[in-house]
């Protein structure tokens, strides 16, 4: 009888053993799981801190084009960072407001007409500013109103206006502003190059003194 309760004492000690073993393993698994689980986490979420830091630094470097933009043009007379984008289409962070105006040209030439218009005031020479940037949309709704430049009117054919580039700029000048640009605009980048046109100023920046 002795024998007897002993053995099955054995054996729910044995069992007793078995079933710790059990649950020990269990809870290492889990775990294990749970760490690889917050690991897993972690490394996304460090991913997605440096991805979004990464998606910050490109778009403050794609922010900034236009006070990098090179003065280098084409043979036709294009800049170089514009010519791919096509007249009238170019985007908002390759153009630069003149002044505190709502105008836009080309960052470069923004930044020069600007200048030029502070140093034309601290002269007492008032320079105004009627049309600056022309999208390809403004430029077919202008022809359309004032007809083609080569029919006598005074629109360039939509796609070829140097507003397209946002390298032209209609100014508002009276006699004095006017003498004054054709004495001065040059050091400036800037050329009086439409014939009928004594408003229309170009930006020339391989031509700047």
């Amino acid at each position: 009888m002795l024998n007897g309760i002993t053995g099955i004492t054995a054996r729910i000690n044995d069992i007793e053993h078995r079933i710790s073993s059990m649950t020990q393993q269990t809870a290492a698994k889990t775990a294990s799981a749970v760490s690889n689980t917050s690991q897993a986490f972690a490394s996304a979420l460090a991913s997605a801190v440096h991805g979004s830091t990464a998606a910050s630094t490109t778009s403050a470097t794609t922010g900034t084009t236009g006070s990098t933009a090179s003065m280098k043009v084409n043979s036709a007379g294009i800049p170089e960072d514009l010519a791919a984008f096509g007249n009238g289409k170019i985007p908002a962070n390759a153009l630069g407001h003149v002044g505190n105006t709502n105008h836009k040209l080309w960052a470069p030439a923004a930044e020069k007409l600007t200048q030029m218009i502070a140093d034309a005031k601290a002269q007492g020479v008032n320079i105004g500013i009627t049309d600056s940037y022309r999208p390809y949309e403004e430029q077919v709704d202008l022809a359309r109103r004032k007809g083609l430049y080569s029919q006598g009117g005074l629109a360039a054919k939509p796609g070829t206006s140097d507003h397209g580039w946002g390298m032209a700029t209609d100014l508002d000048l009276n006699a004095k502003a006017q003498t004054w640009m054709r004495q001065n605009a040059a050091k400036y980048g800037f050329e009086e190059d439409t014939p009928r046109e004594p408003w229309h100023w170009g930006f020339k920046p391989e031509k700047l003194q």
